[in-house]
């Protein structure tokens, strides 16, 4: 029985457009590089500023609650994005809308700089997560576009390795531009990132979706889609468990630079290093992931690393609700669910975009909509939970918990209806 549970969950075998032109070999490595680094426009926006958030409470005189909101700002700006620009390039293409996301991206970042108050900077940011949102959403479409199953998410692993120097990079450079200037710096500097990603998307990657695969451009066809995507019950469980498992990282994101720097005593600079460890385990594990294609199935590693975070986030409760071990108490479980997280983020993504080649691009822009609306609710409940170590580990493991009983609930109905590998 389970190994029927492990394997027929893998339905991504009803998409019907598997291409027999998938990139290999250098070109594949080249798509993904690119890929990789568009990509990492969100991370960037997201991470950079984090060492910056006390001091720009204290700038703008603001609480920490407060300033937390614009981590939500921006993540709510990124779900909103995706879910316009998504169907948008099932119709017109990818490239278009990539390149006028990122451009109103830096648009919004130069605003960013020149932010008066807190109210400002938050609805600045949500304009600047719509840009970011551009570049990840078509992204994901181009994996779908160009791979399919077990090499959509080998793609999406590498992808990540690329996309996950960007959260180690963010905090050190931002703490590193933080010793010369205010947190407005950062701003600039994400401003000229932006420009410098606007040009290699102009340049350097062509058009993934041909003409006559594109969609009708109107509106009723694409509330049809969401439709679609919203009645298949495999694919919205899978759905959950994508979102929920990104818990762990924008829980990690939001409260991080307090709990560190706060509740730990790290400076500026060390916490980035910190932080970048973090991200060290969530890339590795992602890495170890494609060798681990080779001899699991996909399902099967996902269910396994869930329910390795669910018992490290206990760990993590128990560790920082007691003190015990101080820092490294609560850096070890940490990683641990970091880790995991680093295995079930390119997998449950491929699964389910698997069961809808031909609307990649909208099946895309559903999934990171739900995966950054709940991030935007997670970044202000750490806040509101106390900014603390026992906070952030009772929201990481309760997402780990949640995404593994909807998982079971998704290999019960695929058992119901999808025979056995």
């Amino acid at each position: 029985m389970e190994d029927v549970a492990v394997r027929s969950p893998a339905v991504p075998t009803r998409t019907t457009d598997v291409r027999a032109d998938e990139p290999t070999g250098p070109r594949r490595l080249r798509i993904i590089a690119v890929l990789g680094a568009l990509i990492a426009l969100g991370p960037l926006t997201i991470d950079m500023y984090l060492p910056a958030l006390p001091s720009i409470g204290a700038d703008l005189g603001a609480p920490d609650s407060t300033v937390q909101l614009t981590l939500t700002g921006t993540l709510l700006g990124l779900g909103l994005g995706q879910l316009l620009i998504g169907p948008l390039s099932d119709v017109v293409g990818r490239r278009t809308p990539l390149i006028a996301g990122t451009a109103l991206h830096v648009l919004a970042s130069l605003a960013c700089l020149i932010a008066p108050n807190i109210a400002a900077l938050g609805a600045l940011r949500v304009v600047q997560g719509v840009g970011a949102a551009a570049a990840m959403v078509v992204a994901m479409a181009v994996v779908r576009d160009l791979w399919s199953g077990r090499a959509a998410a080998t793609a999406l692993s590498r992808l990540i390795l690329v996309m996950g120097i960007a959260p180690i990079l963010a905090p050190t450079l931002g703490g590193a531009v933080l010793l010369s200037t205010s947190w407005r710096g950062v701003f600039g500097v994400l401003a000229a990132l932006g420009a410098a990603l606007l040009v290699l998307a102009a340049f350097a990657l062509p058009e993934s979706l041909p003409p006559q695969r594109r969609r009708q451009p109107h509106f009723a066809p694409v509330l049809r889609t969401y439709g679609t995507l919203l009645t298949d019950r495999e694919f919205v469980l899978l759905l959950i468990v994508a979102a929920l498992a990104m818990t762990a990282l924008f829980s990690y994101v939001s409260g991080s630079s307090f709990v560190l720097q706060q509740q730990y005593g790290l400076d500026q600079q060390t916490f980035g290093l910190v932080f970048g460890a973090g991200a060290v385990a969530l890339i590795g594990a992602s890495q170890l992931n494609v060798v681990l294609l080779n001899r699991f199935t996909t399902m099967r590693i996902v269910v396994s690393s869930l329910a390795v975070a669910t018992a490290a986030g206990l760990v993590m409760i128990a560790l920082t609700t007691t003190g015990t071990g101080g820092l490294v108490g609560f850096l070890v479980p940490l990683w641990v669910v970091l880790g995991a997280m680093g295995f079930v983020m390119p997998n449950a993504p491929a699964l389910a975009l698997g069961l809808h080649g031909e609307a990649a691009g909208t099946a895309a822009a559903l999934l990171g909509a739900c995966q950054f609306g709940l991030g935007a609710l997670i970044a202000p409940l750490v806040g509101v939970l106390g900014n603390d170590g026992p906070a952030m580990a009772v929201i990481m493991t309760a997402g780990a918990a949640v995404a593994l009983v909807a998982l079971a609930a998704m290999v019960r109905l695929s058992n119901r209806t999808v025979p056995a590998a």
